[in-house]
């Protein structure tokens, strides 16, 4: 029996080398390692034979240090470069160079501006501040007030969220909105693959085409790098599909490839938006078992806050497409400007009015670039400084830098009761262990860490107080905080906050706690994990 399982592992393992090997993940890997090797090996050769290059490269090398020790950037951002560049002097900060750069990316720049001033004066119709007027809300008022200014988004009422609790409920959800369709569907996400889930959406999708709806579909280039054909636009194109592969993948080192589209968002008619965590893969559903069974969340947003995601949508579309007399080709995927969507046609749509308690603000985040504050990590710390009786987290990751970690801390310390769920079955052991090995300091001042014993917990919560919540697509690790394009929900005082909440509990009781023992790292594991850790800055 014993030998009979570890020749199936064995198998198993060969498929997944086999299927690597004739994978794009391959192709891109292996061109980029021997651009790498090239570069080093023609480098390594100048500086060993040419006296006057090894003094350049010297200077070079105090140089970009300077420069990056003066740089408003975070320390844990800079420590690790620094590390590089003191240990492997001139290659390290060659690597900064080449990895760090965003003059490539300067026409993104201009077009993100400029489609964000043509979306303003849409959105500022729908603001409804004047919902925070009592004095009760100032809290809330401060936190809408950020998100106003940092993200550009209104603070709108008149919303009905509906919260769901497993990729099952919000896929029944989601085929019977499209169903509903009359003018227009926009969706965007992460990783789409054939199978039971994305299939009979897009069977919805070319129907709804066939029939003059205006459907317009984008996704990323890595994100679906293992699970669609490398020229899938093409094919959903000849269906009638308007389609956008973001930041299509070149094999060049490049800090671009860096900056994903980790958005997940529907929208229907200007009426109905979703967001939240689940991608359009089977494992979402459980239609198949990947790392036990995957708990996810969703919301659907119907009322005025859907022109939010609308403009979400739209604003990132027309940012790819829209090109400027000097754009560079920097490696996302340009289309012509015939392609750009008209914001007017799709923000004054007519929406049917709905009622709704509190107050909602969808919003997003990306890189520095585009989005010069961590808008994602702001909210959240603005919710952890908030709470005052509870905070309860889901996240599939927790590999925060130090101020989240302090404010999570400092919260428990005041006797707030701070609990976080994540994954018992992981899925990626490298990024695990990193997460584990942040639990002793939490432990130690009073959070309260679970692990979801089922399986896989993708769900992206923050509860607090029965006040305060966001669902969206915000990981706590260092690529959703610094790196990739996001977005999420900010409410207050929602209806759907307690559905949140007994959910929460109810997840707690399929979870296991750590206890402060248990989650001591052996040294042969917490060496790597906390060397690991110096770097994720970069990645």
């Amino acid at each position: 029996m014993k030998k009979a399982k570890n020749t199936n592992k064995l198998l198993a393992l060969c498929r997944k080398i086999l299927w690597f090997l004739k994978s794009r993940y391959f192709f891109a890997a292996f061109c980029i390692v021997l651009e790498f090797v090239e570069i080093l090996t023609v480098f390594s050769f100048l500086y060993k034979y040419f006296f006057p290059i090894t003094v350049a490269g010297k200077l070079f090398n105090a140089g970009v240090l300077l420069y990056l020790i003066n740089r408003e950037e975070t320390p844990e951002f800079k420590l690790p470069w620094t590390f590089l560049m003191l240990v492997v002097p001139v290659m390290g900060a060659f690597a900064f160079v080449v990895l760090s750069s965003t003059e490539n990316s300067r026409d993104l720049q201009k077009r993100h501006r400029a489609s964000a001033a043509k979306l303003a004066p849409y959105l500022k119709r729908k603001d409804q501040t004047e919902l925070l007027s009592e004095e009760a809300d100032r809290e809330a008022r401060l936190q809408a007030a950020y998100l106003q200014r940092a993200a550009g988004m209104p603070c709108c009422g008149n919303t009905q969220i509906t919260y769901y609790r497993t990729g099952q409920e919000f896929y029944q959800a989601l085929l019977e909105s499209l169903e509903r369709a009359e003018q227009f569907i926009f969706m965007e996400y992460f990783i789409i693959e054939s199978g039971s889930m994305w299939d009979p959406i897009y069977e919805v999708l070319q129907r709804k085409a066939a029939q003059g709806v205006e459907v317009c579909l984008m996704y990323d280039d890595i994100g679906c790098m293992g699970t669609l054909p490398s020229r899938y636009d093409r094919i959903v194109r000849r269906d009638g599909i308007r389609c956008m592969v973001s930041n299509r993948f070149r094999p060049v080192l490049s800090n671009v490839h860096n900056n994903r589209d980790h958005r997940k968002i529907t929208v229907i008619d200007g009426n109905t938006g979703f967001t939240g965590g689940i991608n359009l893969a089977d494992e979402y559903i459980n239609a198949v078992e990947k790392f036990g069974y995957w708990k996810d969340t969703a919301v659907k947003l119907e009322g005025d806050a859907v022109g939010s995601l609308t403009a979400l949508f739209l604003s990132f579309w027309n940012t790819q497409c829209e090109k400027t007399e000097d754009t560079l080709d920097y490696g996302i995927y340009m289309e012509t400007s015939e392609d750009t969507l008209d914001y007017g046609i799709y923000m004054e749509t007519s929406e049917e009015k709905k009622t709704g308690e509190g107050a909602v603000i969808p919003f997003g985040d990306g890189p520095d670039l585009l989005y010069p504050e961590s808008i994602g990590k702001n909210v959240y710390l603005n919710i952890i400084h908030t709470a005052r009786e509870y905070l309860y987290i889901t996240s599939p990751y927790l590999i925060c830098d130090h101020e989240i970690l302090n404010s999570l801390r400092l919260a428990a310390g005041k006797g707030v009761d701070v609990r976080i769920i994540v994954p018992h079955i992981p899925d990626k052991q490298i990024v695990f262990l990193m997460t584990q090995s942040n639990y002793p300091s939490l432990i130690q001042a009073g959070v309260k860490i679970y692990e979801y014993t089922p399986g896989f917990i993708h769900a992206k919560n923050f509860v607090c107080d029965d006040r305060f919540a966001v669902c969206g697509t915000i990981n706590l690790d260092y690529r959703s905080l610094a790196h990739h394009y996001e977005c999420g929900v900010w409410m207050y005082r929602t209806g759907c906050i307690g559905n949140m909440k007994e959910d929460f509990r109810k997840t707690l009781e399929a979870s296991q706690e750590i206890l402060l023992e248990q989650a001591r790292l052996k040294l042969w594991k917490r060496l790597p994990a906390e060397t690991l850790k110096l770097f994720t800055p970069l990645f």
